[in-house]
């Protein structure tokens, strides 16, 4: 399956359970920030499973916030690449850091 196939399911898969109809985006916010915790702590402890399971969990949370906003991901995930499209900056231990501007 593609990407547009298991997002439809993670939507339907929301509406089934009542998330959308009654769940609440401030905590489907922190319930992404918990799934990015442990992503985290799969990173760090080097554990390759758990890091491909915490990933797809923080991308359904986002898929699931972003409809309670009444977002389309792959909107916001384009406004996304606009903005950085262009950046500049460099890798500094490990990370990207942009310039200032």
């Amino acid at each position: 399956m593609d990407y547009n196939t298991y997002n439809t399911k993670v939507i339907s898969w929301a509406a089934k359970k009542g998330i959308l109809d009654k769940g609440d985006s401030k905590t489907q916010c922190l319930k992404m920030a918990s799934e990015a915790g442990e992503l985290c702590d799969a990173i760090a402890k080097g554990n390759h499973e758990d890091t491909i399971d915490a990933i797809g969990d923080v991308m359904v949370t986002l898929i699931i916030l972003a409809r309670m906003e009444g977002l389309d991901e792959v909107e916001c995930l384009a406004e996304a690449y606009h903005v950085i499209a262009n950046r500049t900056g460099e890798m500094k231990n490990g990370s990207f850091v942009k310039d200032e501007n």
